[in-house]
């Protein structure tokens, strides 16, 4: 056999690269839940190529707290990032972004449905020039129904899917999260669905359209409530942080004034638990052997671990369900968080070091791989900050490039 020459040979993989490395992804989507699945495949060494308007940039670089006038989420956000300004309305910008397509393995967006198919860049468009193409597409409320084309944020679909409707105090109006939970539910099942995508392209060789919806992802974490409704009639009312599972469950106040939650999920933390806080006579109970037992005595199993929980100090209350084998964790805030020692030991927090603010700590990569690891390579980077290195290496010209910016389409 005639030994390869090296010349024409194609590169040996590197078997300790990043699991996504030469994937090529275009995101195209704001706030936040396409955002955020492009972030995720990008810690995993995706190519993400953020593309955004020249005059609009991605309203995440604008919201909550700034430094020096640089905006911290999007520096989450944006990591591992290349970022290009692009206006698609324009015909330049959409000859450039077609351009961008042929190179890519996946689009991901977040228009109103219709927007992309107004500019000529609808799937048909996109497929023809890549028929490998994953087309991701984060809507509200999805590419058909009576609801497409309304406008769609998470705070809607935490309302809708009934999250709100369960979350609160009984006597007090439905909760809604301080922060991007709908949002974020999406942006990580998007980075599944995209994964699944690519590997039924692996398969038959073309690209499909993944159709994602804020409303759905929060409704499926939020369990068999459905099936509940629909064999038992059952709406499941607002319980605090009671659940109509299993008790004791909840938070309870210590000695020194702090806060541990407690969950007897098990059966036998459940007895560890009322062992420990010196009332094990309940456990003869017959209503104590099931979790829904204990929920509707509820009262008397928190006024027994309450009780206790409140004559102790938090110290000394974590030490004790520790050496009891009895599940427990401390309330914590974003302070207690970064001084944490397990979130320490696992190195959940890191630190990246950012051209504009310096050492920054934030969030680290979503899971561990033993042999593959993600990374953050960068934090975000300044609006359009790549432009010309994404675009030359199109084989754009100085010339060309010129053109675009006369045009506005840069």
């Amino acid at each position: 056999m005639t030994p390869p020459d090296p010349a024409t040979a194609a590169p040996t993989p590197d078997p300790a690269a990043p699991p996504l490395t030469g994937l090529r992804v275009l995101d195209l989507a704001t706030l936040f839940a396409g955002p955020l699945a492009a972030t995720l495949l990008g810690d995993f060494g995706a190519d993400v190529v953020k593309v955004e308007h020249p005059r609009r940039p991605d309203p995440s670089r604008g919201h909550g707290p700034s430094k020096d006038g640089v905006g911290l989420w999007w520096k989450v956000l944006g990591r591992n990032k290349r970022t290009v300004t692009l206006d698609l309305s324009t015909p330049g910008g959409r000859t450039t972004l077609l351009r961008l397509v042929r190179t890519a393995d996946v689009v991901v967006e977040n228009f109103r449905p219709g927007t992309l198919e107004k500019w000529d860049l609808g799937w048909p468009e996109l497929s023809a020039v890549n028929p490998r193409l994953v087309l991701a597409r984060v809507t509200g409320f999805g590419q058909f129904g009576p609801y497409a084309h309304r406008p769609g944020f998470g705070t809607l679909a935490e309302a809708m899917s009934g999250f709100a409707a369960l979350t609160g105090e009984p006597d007090a109006p439905p909760t809604l999260p301080p922060f991007g939970l709908a949002d974020s539910i999406a942006g990580l099942t998007t980075a599944y669905a995209i994964m699944t995508a690519l590997a039924a392209r692996d398969r038959t060789g073309e690209g499909q359209v993944v159709d994602m919806a804020l409303i759905e992802p929060i409704l499926a974490v939020l369990g068999p409530h459905p099936t509940w409704y629909d064999q038992l009639g059952h709406v499941q009312p607002r319980t605090g942080n009671r659940s109509q599972n299993n008790a004791p469950r909840g938070t309870y106040r210590t000695a020194d004034g702090t806060w541990v939650a407690v969950s007897t999920s098990a059966q036998s933390i459940a007895e560890r638990v009322m062992v420990l806080v010196g009332r094990p006579d309940l456990i003869d109970a017959p209503w104590f052997a099931t979790g829904e037992g204990r929920a509707r005595h509820a009262d008397v199993l928190d006024d027994a671990v309450g009780g206790w929980i409140a004559r102790h100090t938090r110290a000394d209350v974590l030490a004790a369900f520790e050496k009891a084998e009895a599940a427990v964790a401390p309330v914590q805030d974003v302070r207690d968080v970064m001084e944490d020692p397990q979130y320490q030991a696992l190195s959940t927090v890191t630190t990246v070091d950012d051209p504009e603010l310096g050492p920054l700590r934030m969030q680290n990569v979503l899971f561990r791989l033993s042999a593959t690891p993600g990374s953050i390579r960068w934090a975000g980077r300044p609006h359009g900050a790549d432009t010309e290195e994404v675009l030359t290496g199109l084989g754009l010209t100085p010339a060309d490039l010129a053109e675009l910016r006369a045009e506005g389409a840069l």
